[in-house]
């Protein structure tokens, strides 16, 4: 009985330590959850916010307006700033922490205002990966068996010591959940978005369609088999309309490389900093073209 003992009095002394700084959006089961990590600054998803306003439920019932001060898709997160009064930040130490297989950890979330839940678990892999709401996939992530409700998505993920490993995003099939690693990058994300700078990567303004639908739409209209991502819709002004791109074009070469699946395509625009350019190599009908495609300076401008 010791061992379920001293487990109880540490997610008790967990919940005591870090619940003041779980946070709660909107009303109901559906709006996702959050802490606070600094005075007027909180983490959530990114997935959880609709618009530039929310409003945000603190432990102690009391509700007020928050604003979003950056989102980034790509990584599935936002910074909301709010009047967090007194509330203690949540411990975090960027880059010291490692989820290993096995580590202990609780998850915590207050889905709509309704509570603080507080759930114990383990890590049950690391260096998992999804995709976020804006289609590149986030790398690292850390996969537990701590058992959340609706409404738990931008929640923390804490050791037993309270200090933050990650924000819950995604609940896998069988129960388990994914949370994106709160470490040096997600850090640095985070004081950009704080600072209201551009949160998100270059986007080129299309829609694709995989290397897989592309060779049986092509070979449907009788054109050789080519690795590649086809468009399907560009976006009105994007960065790939003003370089002359146009639906139907199989992108198969960008900065040098070859593009076999979108992720490939995505890495060669990760690797781009604004202002700059990206060769394209692409297929329209039979005829292979090279475009230049030109980037502005803001990211969350070309966003599609």
């Amino acid at each position: 009985m010791s061992t379920i003992t001293d487990l109880q009095s540490a997610i008790a002394a967990v919940a005591e330590r870090v619940g003041p700084a779980v946070v709660g959006f909107g009303r109901g089961w559906g709006r996702g959850s959050g802490v606070v990590y600094g005075p007027g600054r909180i983490l959530t998803s990114a997935h959880n916010l609709r618009g530039d306003e929310v409003t945000v439920a603190f432990a102690d019932g009391r509700r007020t307006p928050g604003r979003v001060a950056g989102l980034d898709p790509d990584l599935d997160l936002a910074v909301v700033a709010a009047e967090t009064g007194d509330v203690e930040p949540v411990a975090w130490e960027p880059g010291q922490l490692a989820a290993v297989i096995g580590l202990p950890v609780v998850a915590l979330a207050d889905p709509g205002g309704r509570g603080l839940r507080a759930t114990l678990g383990f890590v049950s892999a690391a260096g998992r990966s999804f995709r976020g709401p804006g289609g590149r996939r986030i790398a690292d992530c850390i996969e537990h068996t701590a058992p959340l409700p609706r409404g738990s998505g931008g929640g923390p993920l804490v050791d037993l010591e309270g200090r933050l490993l990650g924000l819950n995003a995604v609940r896998l099939d069988g129960g388990l959940l994914l949370a994106v690693p709160a470490g040096n990058t997600f850090a640095e994300r985070a004081g950009r978005l704080a600072r209201g700078e551009p949160g998100g990567r270059p986007r080129l303004g299309v829609a694709v369609a995989t290397p897989r639908v592309a060779r049986r739409l092509r070979a449907a209209v009788g054109l050789p088999e080519r690795e590649g991502v086809l468009v399907r819709s560009l976006q009105d002004g994007s960065p790939a309309a003003r370089a002359g791109i146009e639906r139907g074009d199989l992108i198969v070469r960008a900065g040098g490389t070859d593009v076999d699946s979108v992720d490939a395509l995505y890495r060669a625009l990760d690797a781009v900093a604004p202002p700059a350019r990206l060769p394209l190599v692409l297929l329209r009908g039979a005829d292979e073209r090279t475009l230049d495609v030109e980037f502005d300076s803001h990211p969350e401008e070309v966003a599609s």
